[in-house]
Formats: structure tokens, sequence, C-alpha cells
């Protein structure tokens, strides 16, 4: 069986411990491969080399730093298949979705960071003939970067992307539940001839792997992405030792659909803001309002398309949604099916496990589900289930929709559907939320700050924002 290992100070090689997990690929629910129990042993060999590393690469120039990291956006492209079926044997999402979205993005978010940093300008200020002052940006040092399982190499690079093009050297931890990509990954970076130390990535579990990261008191910067429940904890042990922290935590999206809207594109939208990536996704719309003038007529149609998803086999061209990502997570999502049913919704669509026949039977499948009829501040309304699972609701006013889709403690992104300039105004102003979408859902400049209000995390991503996450200022006054 095949044995995933670590990448320190340029390497391939195994956990000091010698000690492996079993990893599952969730569409036959069996062991394919086997990755590292990592612990803090391996941090601190992954931060010697990375500390070791970070003079030279940040005096590195930066279009040195950008030539490199343009060489691995195009490994990733060239290597597009096998990174995407690779994707989807670890995650259980379709080949045909990692092929057009995870595995392209990754190499998006390389190239764009590649680019930026030549473009990354500083501030000057005059004081009327008394001084100049100019500000620079410098490398924190080492930093660590946590990345979560749901699009893992996707959102993986997104953090890396800004951290190495900086001018930092980073210690990594991918999900230990989808860690393949990271580790064809390390390859790449090898084949393109990063330098030994720059970025290190050590697989293995949360508590002996993300804890030591976290912890260590030679990591100046934590990027996480994950559960809130995660991120508190995180936030309450490096905030006392004064690590910048970027925190991008759970959502409970709503998805507010007016009278006046385009109807058809507001159905096959909210088909994938629904059930993409089996819901799978921070950004999912799962809490669904509509007007009531139209509220009958979008609900039946949007069961109806529903009923017709194909879930299958995750190589199949046809395939709509794949399997739930592990056996844990399938069962998790299910009780929220049984805890809405208790709460006094009524199942429209779905709401069961999927048997498969063949090498499939023993995969974690699950039907895509609408549910009605629940208060919209019941459990099942104001928790992150993350899965496909989505509840609809009619509304009267924008008023009450506001106050309803605001109810939760989570505030990451919203949708609105309306042809009314004023009202999408009004909504962008009055949703508490990072990412109000208008009439359309994903839509990504990666120039744009990326990231949630309240308990969906800290800080912003993407453009200019994570450089600046992973950079530190500093004045420089010269008396004139």
């Amino acid at each position: 069986m095949e044995k995933i290992l670590n990448y320190i100070n340029g390497a391939l090689v195994e956990p000091i411990n010698n000690a492996y997990l079993d990893n599952y690929n969730p569409s036959i629910g069996k062991v394919y491969n086997q990755i590292p129990d990592s612990n803090e042993k391996d941090i601190d060999l992954g931060y010697n080399a990375a500390n070791e590393a970070f003079s030279g690469w940040s005096k590195t120039p930066k279009e040195e730093r950008s030539k490199i990291m343009m060489r691995i956006a195009d490994l990733i492209e060239e290597n597009l298949d096998e990174l995407a079926k690779a994707e989807s044997m670890d995650n259980g999402k379709p080949v045909k979705l990692a092929a057009h979205v995870d595995i392209p993005r990754a190499a998006s978010n390389m190239r764009f960071f590649a680019t930026a940093i030549l473009h990354y300008a500083s501030e000057s200020h005059e004081m009327d003939g008394v001084a100049i002052n100019y500000t620079l940006r410098k490398p924190i040092g080492v930093v660590g970067c946590i990345s979560p399982w749901n699009l893992p190499l996707y959102l993986f690079t997104w953090k890396i992307a800004p951290a190495l093009a900086s001018g930092n050297c980073v210690v990594a931890k991918p999900s230990e539940v989808t860690p393949m990509t990271a580790y064809l990954f390390s390859k790449l970076c090898v084949e393109a001839g990063l330098p030994k130390g720059v970025l290190n990535i050590i697989h293995g579990m949360g508590p002996s792997v993300g804890s030591p990261i976290t912890t260590h008191p030679g990591i100046k910067a934590i990027s996480f992405t994950g559960g809130t429940a995660t991120g508190k904890a995180i936030a309450k042990v490096a905030a006392p030792m004064f690590k910048k922290l970027s925190l991008e935590l759970g959502g409970k999206n709503p998805n507010i659909i007016f009278a006046d809207c385009d109807f058809d594109k507001a159905l096959k939208t909210t088909m994938l803001s629904s059930f993409a990536n089996q819901g799978q996704i921070c950004l999912c719309g799962s809490r669904i309002f509509v007007e009531r003038p139209i509220y009958e007529k979008f609900r039946d149609a949007f069961v109806a398309k529903t009923k017709q998803l194909k879930v299958g086999n995750p190589n199949d061209a046809d395939t709509n949604l794949g399997a739930i990502v592990s056996k844990a997570h399938l069962e998790k999502v299910l009780s929220y099916v049984q805890l809405a049913q208790e709460e006094g919704g009524t199942v429209l669509a779905g709401g069961n496990k999927v048997q498969l026949e063949g090498e499939l039977s023993e995969g974690y499948f699950m039907e895509p589900t609408i549910i009605e009829g629940l208060a919209f501040d019941c459990r099942t309304n104001q928790e992150e289930i993350f899965g496909p699972v989505v509840t609809i609701m009619p509304f009267d006013t924008e008023e009450e929709v506001v106050d309803m889709a605001n109810s939760t403690e989570y505030g990451l992104a919203a949708t609105v559907w309306t042809q009314d300039v004023g009202k999408s105004t009004r909504l962008g102003a009055s949703l508490a939320s990072g990412i109000v979408w208008v009439n359309c859902w994903l839509v990504r400049d990666l120039r744009t700050p990326f990231g949630g209000v309240k308990n969906s995390g800290v800080g912003r991503e993407g453009g200019f924002n994570a450089l600046n996450f992973f950079t530190e200022q500093t004045n420089v006054c010269i008396k004139l």
C-alpha cells in the first residue's frame, strides 16, 4: 500500500516515529493509502528547515520567486488529469468538478500571487518639506498554514502562495482526511526547483500536527481555514503569543430570491449553490428564502430538478454528486435530517443514504435533500451542516428576510436574486456578511477581499489583503 510522505527541507521523508494513519477512499469506504501520523518532532524539523531557509528566500529577488512559483503553476496544469483523479479519490467529489474547478484554481492561485508580488507598491507621505515617510513591507519569517478537506489543493495553494510570494517560509498542514494532492504538490515543488526548506508539508492529525504549529514560538503567523470551534481554540492559544491570525471559518449562508428575479437563472444557480461538491463548500447557500408570490412555483421547480440529480460514481461524466468525504461526516449530515424532522420539518426531496452497487456499495453517498416547514431560528437553520442539505422558507418583506438572514452566528456569504438595483444595494449594505453575490454565486475575482464576519472568521484573504497579512510594515521617516 502506498505511503504518503512528509516534505521537509526539500526532501520526501517518513515521519520520525514511522507511524502511519489509514486514508480512506470515500467512494468505496475502504483504505487506499496511508499518511504520516506526524507529531511535534516533525514540526520542529520543518520549522528548523524553514528558519534556515528564510534568510536566503526573503532576500531572493521577487522576480526569481515569481519565476519559481510560475513554474509550479505550469506543472499543476501539466499534471491536471492526475491531480483531478487524486482529488476525487481522496475527497469523493466528481472528477469533472476537480478537473474544471479545484485543480485549475490551484494553478491560478500560484500564478496570481506570483505576479501580484511584482506589482506590490509601498506608500509614501510627504510632510511639506519637513520630511518624507515611506512604508516598507517585510516578510514575517516562518508562518503556519493549515488547510481544510473540502477543497484540498484549491485552499492549500490559496494560503501558501501569498506566503511564499512575499518572502516567507512555510510549515503547512493539509487536512489528514484529504492529503493526497498536497503530497503530489510537494513532488511538483521539487521538480520546479523550489529551494530546500522554503515550504515544508507535514501530514497528520490536528492535535499532533496542527496544535504544535499553532503553539510553536518560532512560527509568527497562522493562516487557518476550517471549523469555527477549531478556530476558537487556535485563537485562544495564538493570541496571547501575539501571532498574526487569519481565520476563515464556518458559514450558514442565506440565498435570498425575490419575486422580480430572473427565475430560470436563479433556479439554475441555486442548484449549484445548494449541492456543488456535495454541499461541502463553506460558501454554499444552505438557507433558501423565497418571496411568497413565487414561493410555490420556485419550490416545486427546485424539488423537481433536485430529484433529477444523479448521485453516483465520481468517475462518471454524468454524476452530479459524488461521495461525502467520510463515514463520520455522512452520519453527522444524516443526523441533521432527523433533527429537522423532529423540529417539524418536511423532507421534500432526498434525506437518505444512497446505496450503490459493486465496488461502490460501501461508499458514503447521500441524496441531495430539501427541507420545508422549519422556523428560521431552529437548530437546523442555525447550525452549519456542511452537506447536501438545504432548507427553503417563504418571506413577505425585505426587512423580514434581512432579519432572518442575519439571525445566525455566522456571516460568510450571501446571495441575492433581484433585478431591482436599489434593492440589491440595500441588501448589500444590510446583510451581515463578508461577501454578497447579486444574481450570481461563486464568482471570484482573486483581487477582492475574502472572509467573513461574526463567527465566520477574522481577517481577509485574497489580493493585497493576503500579501499584507504575510508581511510586516516598517515606516521609514527621512528628515529633509
